[in-house]
């Protein structure tokens, strides 16, 4: 994903993971992009502090599909 498509999935309320889906994108108070580890808070920008960089690979970002529903048949 590119920054810009991140950022949009982000605003638009899509979960965007980086790497796994411990690692979650999202946008504070104050208009940052934080990845955030789940387990214990720890976070770290979306982008170099220049906001030209991705702080990861953008191939490793992704938007987790929401399980789809079965249904049994009788």
């Amino acid at each position: 994903m590119t920054l810009e498509g991140i950022k949009a999935a982000v605003d638009a309320g899509n979960r965007v993971h980086w790497v796994n889906s411990g690692y979650v994108v999202t946008r504070d108070g104050l208009g940052q992009y934080l990845i955030t580890f789940t387990r214990n808070g720890s976070a770290i920008g979306l982008t170099s502090r220049d906001g030209t960089r991705l702080n990861g690979e953008p191939d490793e970002f992704f938007i987790k599909e929401s399980a789809e529903v079965q249904h049994e048949v009788f």
